[in-house]
């Protein structure tokens, strides 16, 4: 007994570092996202902006340009990393992604009919995408039941589901030529020209759905014990499976909504952390969203710096990393 306790302290203790570690690592990747770029700006001069110090011959370059895109990268990084994690705990399987199983393509469909077809109501955007992903991921979890829901056919109705979305997708680009212009980098995923109302938008959102995951996470630890299990604890797996896609669904649909299709955070970040701290949901969420942040803001540095002045788009990093490590998931076929 007193080497089970320690064995366990010593688990507990690793994961806090490891959470605190993320936590550094977060906060160094928002100021190198702050100082790096055409003009190089120190941190002391960074932090005096962020206090205040208007005076500051960098404070429009901080303030009105870095800062916003930065903050929108953690924001977009926390949701897109908490739904991930949300995702692979419901339908236990490490592949499961919003962008993969085609939660952020009905997120991106309903958001680009509001911005092709009717322009006049974008206010409603977020709503919107909310709707396209909540529905979407209750399709494709119909679509994988039978007597359960399998790894295999989770993405395999997921990718079905998705091609089947992103043709409407492409309909629409066909009818709505003339609009088109803006809402390519939507299907990209681009952190680009962010500004404070992206911000407001989705602080909101972020802070709802965190909330509510952070909540909710010791009851997706029972849920991770399987049905039976669950059921035999008293909790209501199918009403909670609901409650968590749609969590994850907010999540996902707000980030979408402000940076467009940006694929494979949802796949990385949770697993990554995952391997570090494992399955405990009240250390995994935390984790995750802490580790997205890096993640996001990192890779829009290496995009807005790396083949200077041309900027490459945030999801076209993020593609060359994920679709290699899903290929490596998809191989090693593993489960929650």
């Amino acid at each position: 007994m007193m080497n089970d306790n320690k064995g366990f302290r010593k688990r507990k203790s690793w994961k806090a570092f490891v959470t605190i570690c993320f936590l550094f690592l977060a906060i160094f990747s928002v100021m190198f996202s702050l100082g790096t770029g055409a003009v190089s700006v120190d941190i002391k001069s960074i932090l005096s902006i962020l206090f205040g110090d208007s005076a500051s011959e960098y404070y429009d370059i901080i303030w009105n340009i870095r800062l916003p895109r930065t903050l929108v990268a953690v924001f977009v990084g926390i949701n897109l990393a908490l739904s991930g994690a949300i995702l692979q705990g419901v339908m236990r399987n490490p592949m499961a992604d919003p962008h993969i199983i085609g939660v952020s393509s009905g997120a991106g469909l309903f958001g680009i009919t509001i911005l092709l077809v009717f322009p006049a109501y974008s206010h409603l955007l977020v709503p919107v995408s909310f709707i396209g992903a909540m529905l979407t991921s209750l399709l494709i979890y119909l679509l994988a039941w039978d007597r359960g829901a399998s790894p295999m056919r989770i993405v395999l109705a997921g990718v079905a589901a998705s091609a089947f979305l992103n043709a409407g997708v492409n309909a629409l680009y066909t009818f709505y030529s003339d609009r088109i212009q803006g809402a390519v980098s939507f299907m990209v995923g681009n952190l680009s020209a962010k500004s404070w109302e992206q911000v407001e938008i989705i602080v909101p959102y972020s802070l709802i759905g965190l909330t509510l995951a952070i909540l909710s996470a010791q009851r997706m630890n029972v849920l991770l014990l399987g049905d039976s299990k669950s059921k035999s604890l008293g909790l209501n797996t199918e009403g909670y499976r609901l409650w968590f896609i749609a969590i994850s669904a907010l999540l996902a649909a707000s980030a979408v909504s402000i940076v467009g299709l940006l694929g494979f955070v949802g796949l990385i970040v949770p697993h990554a952390a995952r391997l570090l701290v494992g399955n405990d949901y009240k250390i995994l969420l935390p984790a995750s969203a802490l580790l997205g942040v890096a993640v996001l803001c990192l890779s829009d540095t290496i995009g807005r710096v790396a083949f200077a002045p041309i900027e490459l788009p945030v999801g076209i990093i993020m593609g060359g990393i994920g679709a290699p490590f899903f290929l490596y998931l998809l191989r090693k076929k593993r489960t929650l």
